[in-house]
């Protein structure tokens, strides 16, 4: 089958929602088969059971060249849609200026147009809870962020919470523990800013003193380092494309899997909007500091708009998109 004709046929079964039934069947792979480290030296610890993986933030990284503060690691092969997951337990204790982001990027290779979707986790002071951002770019939109905050309604430094994106060509949707928290869908008014070439995943934890926390009000404190993050139960599910032959690769069983995907449900959809209510504390769509007019695929919400206006105006990192990789650079990659 072609290149083509297999990727109309992941689509036609990955368009939506993977359901709760065909995310507990998806496979997890240990950290060599699917990962590699991507930077901050000995400050990335593969757990014995090949498993588990601990990235570090202490004073030796975060007190050193500015491309190398915290540690990270990203994905073997490069994939043009798919579902990527993995549990995350969060540094306790003070933890402001801490980010630990777990998403998808090619700014390697696109260093001007990349694409982008972001789950980031923004450390507090302490007695103050940590907090999630989502985003996307497409095509080096990075002008014009997407940005939303969501309370989290578990304390995410106790246990391990699985955190998900599910990217198609017309959806792409972030969960948390499977609940969908926030549906992207694709509409002809976004244009090049939907994410729409092939991807690698990333993990890091790194410094950001400057904006994360109140706005650059509390930066990390060593004192309290080392902040370490764990990631288990990886799954990368989807289609990778070889970077020399530019050949898409369905990995084995995903279709089938994907064939018992559905549509966002009914109950799914209402456990959402009452997460959204209840724990979403920022919208771009609702922020004429920074858009005068809404973007064109937001669907404005009168009572929305009113809750959202009670909290603080919201800062936004400005450190530029390598930073967060380090300099890995590879030469297949740039090949695409």
């Amino acid at each position: 089958m072609g290149f083509v004709a297999r990727f109309l046929v992941f689509m036609s079964l990955f368009t939506g929602l993977v359901s709760g039934f065909a995310l507990q069947k998806l496979p997890l792979i240990q950290f060599d088969e699917g990962y590699t480290h991507l930077f901050g030296d000995q400050n990335m610890i593969v757990n014995r059971d090949g498993k588990s993986v601990r990235l570090i933030l202490d004073e030796r990284t975060g007190l050193s060249s500015w491309s190398l503060l915290g540690s990270g690691f990203v994905s073997n092969d490069i994939y043009l849609h798919g579902f990527f997951s993995s549990s995350i337990k969060l540094p306790a204790d003070y933890s402001a200026g801490v980010v630990i982001a777990f998403y998808l990027s090619n700014g390697d290779i696109y260093e001007k147009n990349h694409d982008e979707i972001d789950f980031e986790f923004l450390g507090n002071i302490r007695g103050k809870e940590w907090r999630i951002q989502t985003n996307i770019y497409g095509n080096g939109s990075t002008h014009l962020g997407r940005e939303e905050r969501y309370n989290l309604w578990f304390d995410p430094t106790e246990d391990f919470h699985q955190y998900s994106i599910m990217w198609s060509h017309s959806h792409i949707i972030f969960y948390v523990d499977n609940i969908p928290i926030r549906e992207v869908k694709r509409t002809a008014s976004m244009g090049g800013d939907f994410p729409a070439k092939p991807m690698s995943l990333y993990a890091t934890i790194w410094d950001g003193s400057k904006w994360a926390t109140n706005g650059g009000k509390y930066g990390v404190n060593y004192k309290f380092a080392p902040y370490v993050a764990q990631f288990t139960d990886l799954i990368l599910h989807g289609c990778a494309v070889d970077p020399i032959e530019k050949v898409l690769s369905c990995q084995d069983g995903a279709a089938e899997d994907l064939r018992l995907a559905s549509e966002i449900t009914e109950s799914q959809s209402k456990k959402m909007d009452s997460l959204r209510r209840k724990h979403m504390t920022y919208s771009y769509c609702y922020d004429r500091t920074r858009y005068k007019v809404a973007l064109p695929e937001c669907v404005v919400n009168p009572e929305e708009a009113k809750r959202l206006r009670v909290y603080d105006p919201v800062t936004f990192g400005g450190i530029p998109h390598r930073h967060r990789h380090g300099k890995h650079r590879s030469k297949s990659r740039q090949s695409i």
